[in-house]
């Protein structure tokens, strides 16, 4: 197992919000209708409570979780083994918000140990496609007891105005710390890295597609799932350590994220080369080829690639953007 893999789309259906065109247009040929906004890609991580939905497939029938278990040593490397296991560490998306989310926050990893057994919680990054608005972090500093009000009284315009609101262009990234309240703007199209959990507390649901009174504190009740919420006030200087603005290679995700994942942006006019390592390739735009010691494969804009680790040292020659999405540096 050397060669790169081009994955399809894999959709999850019937999600609580809508989006999913922009997605189809930038992949080509995948899902169509207003409920399916999210493209999980190279996914070994299952949506929140269920068995199979969200695992990547390799080829049909075959679970990129189940090829990566088998052989752990060719897919993630002998330094990364060594480190954290069979773990992939990462997982990527597509995301198209047809409508703004709602607010809601993921818990860090001592919180999601304590109270559901996992060994991660949920940071994340947006590199941002398509531009708009975004809410992050509380521009003020926020009583339990307030927070507990807005969320039982879904008091939305309170919750949004205590807020930051944060313009972003394509080109940009923001790096969401777990328990930071966050949602993303309506008309946004971003690839997001995160670490592989699918865990999110609500904070809103009103006018949403879920009941968030029974679906939306991960089964903790609302008393447990609230205190992962980070209160205090973000200050510019704070917001500004978070949002990266047209950023590159190492520099393209602010370094906050580093311990959680690592997201390089690289352009290509000619030939680069890409050091071994077990990835995820986004192709943002352009035409190329990407070429191992196997073979050569045409690249193109909406492309999603899977690099194992035994593909050894990759080269990308052509007119093109890419996006590499990795585990934290071993």
């Amino acid at each position: 197992m050397t060669a790169p893999i081009f994955l399809p789309s894999n959709q999850p259906a019937d999600r609580f919000y809508r989006g999913g065109e922009k997605i189809r247009a930038f992949r080509g040929t995948a899902a169509s209708g207003e409920r399916v906004p999210e493209d999980w890609v190279g996914s070994t991580t299952t949506l929140f409570g269920e068995p199979v939905l969200g695992l990547s497939e390799v080829s049909t029938g075959r679970l990129l979780r189940d090829e990566i278990s088998a052989d752990p040593a060719s897919w993630l490397g002998p330094e990364h083994l060594a480190r954290y296991g069979a773990d992939t560490m990462v997982l990527v998306k597509l995301l198209d918000a047809g409508q703004r989310l709602p607010v809601h926050l993921h818990p860090e990893q001592d919180f999601a140990a304590e109270h559901l057994g996992r060994r991660h919680g949920k940071a994340e990054a947006w590199y941002i496609l398509e531009g708009g608005s975004v809410h992050l972090g509380f521009n003020r500093a926020v009583s339990a007891e307030e927070l507990r009000s807005w969320v039982d009284c879904q008091e939305v315009e309170a919750m949004l105005a205590a807020m930051h609101r944060v313009d972003v262009r394509p080109g940009d990234s923001v790096y969401v710390p777990p328990g930071c309240p966050h949602a993303i703007g309506s008309g946004i199209f971003l690839v997001e890295v995160q670490e592989p959990e699918d865990l999110s507390i609500l904070l809103e649901w009103k006018d949403f597609a879920i009941e968030g009174t029974t679906q939306g504190h991960l089964g903790l009740g609302f008393d447990t799932a609230l205190q992962a919420t980070d209160t205090r006030a973000l200050s510019t200087a704070d917001l500004d350590a978070l949002v990266v603005r047209g950023g590159t290679g190492d520099s393209t995700l602010a370094a906050a994220a580093g311990p959680y994942f690592r997201a390089e942006r690289t352009d290509v006019a000619g030939t680069a080369v890409l050091d071994p390592g077990f990835s995820v390739l986004v192709v943002l735009d352009g035409a190329g080829t990407l070429t191992t010691a196997d073979g050569a494969w045409p690249l193109a804009a909406g492309d999603t690639v899977l690099l194992p680790f035994s593909a050894g040292e990759l080269q990308v020659a052509g007119t093109l953007s890419l996006m590499r999405c990795r585990p934290p540096r071993a």
